[in-house]
């Protein structure tokens, strides 16, 4: 168990207020979780403190190797006044298999949970509370050592951050336009496309400018090696209804495992659908848009929870899904989540952990 240092901030911030909606992203609490990590001394000198700029060498690893990693999750409050997390060892352990991959140091899973636990509940004030807002968790680890040279860093600095935020997409609910990249790759089998660390996200900007350009919100990726096999959108992992089949893109060293999907999937199985993860060809999603099966699509993930997709555009194809509305399955998985979320529905898969 961790012994936490708390030194509480002596100027609060102002709380955003109910009537100004909350932008993804933009607000932070007061406090911030900080541990450093120091070889043949290990992770030490957990601490809570003001939220602050932090201080860095310029010749810090993280800013010339590229060397973090970073999580995100939420936390919610429900209507009787208790604080929940959706699947926070889910997280952890993705985390921790980032850190593996990109010779980071473990952290222990009690200790992980531990952290976000106690920043949670200094700053659970910041907890929104109108529909579709949450206290958005971020969790994530940088190479300190000021060093100019290709190899793993000796020190590191992990920190938890928290944000009140609102929908990730403007959109809302609302269906989203996606943009799918035939020009850029992001990730490719046997590189780091599974792990969540920024590389993998800095890949993906050239597409999202170019996507936005064109009106489009986000960009699904086809694979890196024959350009043809649907992998995962930017922010989010990718569902279609295709005939009665839910059908995702497996898991193969190259997408992201996301919380939000394994518990879609999970969901999906429990009321009875048919749910296949495998390779999906683009070509098949055009076949099944033309003869009519295309029935629904929607990408999952922690920001978003369930974000319906009302068009496609692959080259100059343009798919609209349906009526472009959300669909009957999208819905039903986001008022399952978020209900579950928020303590409204039954947890009958012990999904959620209480903070207090």
């Amino acid at each position: 168990m961790l012994n936490i240092r708390i030194e509480k901030t002596t100027t609060p911030k102002e709380l955003p207020g109910n009537d100004n909606p909350l932008k993804f992203g933009t607000i932070f609490t007061d406090h911030m979780f900080v541990m450093d990590y120091e070889t043949g001394k290990g992770w030490h000198d957990a601490r809570i403190e003001p939220y602050q700029p932090i201080s860095l060498e310029p010749s810090a690893m993280v800013f010339h190797y590229g060397q973090e990693m970073f999580e995100g999750l939420k936390a919610y409050k429900t209507e009787d006044g208790r604080i929940l997390l959706f699947r926070p060892e889910k997280n952890i352990e993705r985390a921790n298999n980032t850190n593996v991959r990109i010779c980071i140091p473990e952290i222990p899973e009690e200790d992980f949970l531990q952290a976000i636990k106690e920043v949670v509940k200094l700053d659970e004030s910041w907890i929104p509370t109108k529909p579709g807002t949450s206290l958005y968790i971020r969790p994530f680890i940088i190479a300190t050592d000021p060093f100019l040279g290709v190899r793993p860093s000796d020190t590191y600095k992990f920190l938890i951050i928290l944000s009140p935020v609102g929908a990730y997409y403007p959109e809302g609910l609302n269906p989203v336009k996606i943009w799918i990249e035939d020009e850029y790759v992001r990730a490719v089998k046997g590189g780091i496309g599974e792990a969540k660390t920024g590389a993998n996200y800095v890949a993906s900007l050239k597409s999202q400018v170019k996507a936005h350009e064109e009106g489009y919100s986000q960009v699904l990726w086809l694979d890196g090696v024959e350009r043809k096999y649907i992998e995962e959108v930017g922010a989010m992992n990718i569902f279609f209804k295709i005939g009665g089949k839910i059908v995702t893109p497996a898991l193969n060293g190259s997408i992201l495992p996301g919380v939000t999907r394994a518990s879609v999937i999970q969901l999906c199985k429990e009321w009875g659908l048919t749910v296949e993860e495998r390779k999906i060809d683009i070509n098949e999603i055009k076949e099944a848009y033309d003869n009519g099966t295309l029935e629904e699509v929607f990408g999952s993930g922690t920001a978003a929870v369930i974000s319906p997709v009302g068009q496609l555009r692959w080259e100059d194809k343009i798919m609209q899904v349906k009526d472009g509305g959300i669909g009957e399955y999208s819905q039903k998985i986001y008022d399952t989540i978020t209900g579950i979320q928020l303590g409204k529905l039954e947890d009958t898969f012990n999904w959620t952990v209480q903070v207090k």
